[in-house]
């Protein structure tokens, strides 16, 4: 039993977190009212997302125990190191799904579709003949759009009469493409040897240290670039944060560059102190530029005119 819970990786629920940006763009652009059913429906939400990344988890590990064999810490997971019986995982990988559906359906249609959605991407990923996962790039931005799913569950907990605008959801894809590229290029650093890494990911032998890491750059680039564009369309102040944000992508990729990176097991990610405070600062610097309002100069998003008497 305790096997079979270990695949489910309940110490990755914490990825889940990531609805919560969803929740306060929500909560910041639409005529949102507190209440407590919004608090009853958050914490439905999240457990019903924890269940459906569970089922497709569970699938994943069955699925590339043959793979994990060739990785220095993953040929120690229970489906590579242990006799697990398949019957068994399905029952589990079955269960996670209803369960999840059940508290879906009890917030919303609409936040159940996401969750369907979240768990065709978990398919589409890991099971042939699709296994997007296999296919250089095509595996980073399949995995990461289920960071774009999570901002839309966060979303539809607080309404399901609006959608949220293209922009940060593009941009937060992106963001994720930029968060999976660099865990990859943490990993095909610490195996070291390109052979092994083909066995262990496919699509590591169309990769290098190089093209990954430029990937992560253009990924980084397209994601502050969409988020720009959000923060410039609906809240002016937000362009004094900007410098923090290109910070941040900077510093997480500065940690992947460390030995056995936190950047290739993101759950562990607590443990980088600085990163925690970094963030936090972050958080305060939005905070405080959504609840004050700063003179912001209109030259910095409209045209003006000169006046001819200084030009001449």
């Amino acid at each position: 039993m305790k096997n079979y819970i270990k695949i489910a990786r309940p110490d990755h629920w914490v990825k889940n977190a990531f609805i919560i940006p969803g929740v306060a763009i929500a909560m910041l652009l639409t005529d949102f009212s507190f209440s407590y059913d919004v608090i009853v429906k958050f914490i439905i939400g999240f457990a019903a997302t924890c269940f459906i990344a569970s089922a497709n988890y569970v699938i994943n590990e069955w699925l590339d125990a043959d793979f994990d064999k060739y990785h220095p810490t993953k040929k120690n997971r229970p489906v590579v190191s242990e006799n697990m019986k398949l019957s068994y995982v399905l029952i589990e990988y079955v269960l996670l799904i209803v369960l999840g559906l059940l508290l879906s359906f009890a917030v919303s249609n609409i936040f159940a579709y996401m969750e369907i959605w979240l768990l065709i991407m978990g398919v589409l990923y890991n099971v042939k003949p699709f296994r997007t996962k296999d296919i250089p790039y095509l595996d980073v931005l399949s995995e990461s759009i289920n960071n774009m799913i999570r901002l839309l569950l966060g979303w539809f907990i607080i309404t399901s009469e609006y959608q949220p605008p293209s922009s940060i959801l593009i941009g937060y894809w992106f963001a994720g493409a930029f968060l999976m590229a660099t865990k990859r290029f943490a990993e095909y650093r610490m195996i070291g040897d390109p052979d092994v890494a083909g066995h262990y990911r496919k699509s590591f032998a169309h990769y290098s240290e190089t093209s990954l890491l430029i990937s992560s750059f253009f990924y980084a680039m397209c994601a502050t670039f969409f988020i720009g564009i959000f923060m410039i369309k609906y809240r002016m102040e937000y362009i004094l944060a900007m410098p923090l944000l290109f910070g941040l992508f900077c510093f997480y990729l500065y940690i992947a560059f460390k030995p056995d990176s936190a950047v290739q097991k993101p759950e562990k990610l607590y443990k980088e102190k600085s990163l925690l405070l970094y963030i936090t600062a972050l958080i305060i610097v939005l905070f405080l530029l959504t609840v004050i309002d700063l003179p912001m100069p209109e030259y910095w998003s409209y045209p003006t005119l000169f006046d001819i008497k200084y030009v001449k």
